[in-house]
């Protein structure tokens, strides 16, 4: 099979179109021929090594996090898919490679595609949509009546965010640009703050919850936005103590993370709320609930540019420009 792949991490480099083996089917995985796979900025996080202490993959090796097609085969233990299915999934790591023709996911990772989307329309959805569940409904118990304010509401996670957080009653703000600010409005936000000229953390206050997805002065920024026993929770780092239990990192990355985290979480305790780093993971059940979200019209994807497959590349680099609103798929077939 044809499939976009990383020889060696480096900042500059491109994805290989190569033939590939088509993956081997585990005895509870699925066998997807994929239609459709986005794009996201952690796909360039991994192709330069970015996060290779903690995602080893041997190389070469497939990138791509996001995938949308049909079920072609079952391994002897699946019972929720039949060949035929039209399925999407966020494939768990140590185990990605969309940016190819098929890939072999286990069941447990995948969700039936909603009926009312495209292919490439619900590629877009798995890899936000369960960063915005697991952090606002499961991690901040975001809840109706409550202020949240997420960051970037035009990017891929904050567009799914916003309609999330409205669906679940709260109040929502978000930074955008001010030709983003309709977007972001359509979607659900009650206040939108001009990230060019205004200073969120001035004309904020009073949230129970933040998503932050930006740099380390943005991090600390968000910390004056929030009341007493408010939350924040960052999908950008940095990783803290207990992420590090979770993934049963070894002692030194351990030590090396609680470092790196050690002034945030300081400065939160201070204040008398708390902080958590977000690092997604694949979850086929919760992609369900979304599914029936999506179905009932609460939540629609939100597409910026679909590449033909064999763009792979330049829709990294689009992707990479941080200009995009919403996602980026690429068509397969």
């Amino acid at each position: 099979m044809k499939a976009f792949v990383v020889d060696k991490y480096n900042k500059k480099g491109i994805l290989r179109l190569a033939e590939m083996p088509e993956p081997k089917l585990q005895d509870s995985d699925v066998l997807i021929e994929i239609h459709a796979a986005a794009v996201n900025l952690l796909d360039s996080k991994v192709k330069t090594g970015e996060f290779r202490l903690l995602l080893p993959y041997s190389r070469p090796f497939i990138l791509g996090h996001d995938v949308a097609g049909t079920v072609v085969r079952v391994g002897p233990k699946v019972r929720k898919f039949k060949p035929g299915d039209d399925v999407y999934s966020r494939p768990r790591d140590g185990r990605i490679g969309a940016f190819a023709e098929f890939i072999a996911i286990d069941e447990a990772d995948v969700a039936l595609k909603p009926k009312n989307l495209s292919m490439e329309e619900a590629a877009s959805i798995p890899l936000v949509g369960l960063t915005a569940w697991q952090a606002l409904f499961e991690r901040a118990n975001l809840r109706k009546g409550q202020k949240v304010f997420i960051q970037a509401g035009s990017g891929g996670v904050g567009t799914f965010a916003i309609q999330l957080a409205k669906h679940l009653g709260a109040s929502v703000a978000t930074t955008a640009s001010a030709a983003s600010a309709e977007l972001v409005k359509g979607l659900g936000a009650d206040v939108v703050v001009d990230y060019r000229k205004d200073d969120f953390e001035k004309i904020l206050s009073g949230y129970d919850v933040v998503l932050n997805s930006q740099d380390a002065k943005t991090l600390e920024k968000s910390l004056d936005v929030l009341k007493p026993g408010g939350k924040l929770v960052s999908i950008s780092g940095p990783p803290d103590p207990d992420f590090a239990r979770e993934k049963g990192l070894n002692v030194v990355l351990r030590i090396v993370l609680r470092l790196l985290s050690r002034a945030i979480r300081s400065k939160a305790r201070r204040r008398g709320v708390s902080f958590s780093f977000l690092f997604m993971w694949a979850q086929g059940d919760q992609l369900s609930k979304i599914t029936s979200l999506i179905e009932s019209g609460a939540i629609r994807p939100v597409i910026d540019r679909v590449f033909p497959f064999e763009a792979t590349n330049e829709a990294l680099a689009y992707v990479e420009t941080g200009r995009a609103k919403g996602k980026v798929v690429i068509k397969v077939r």
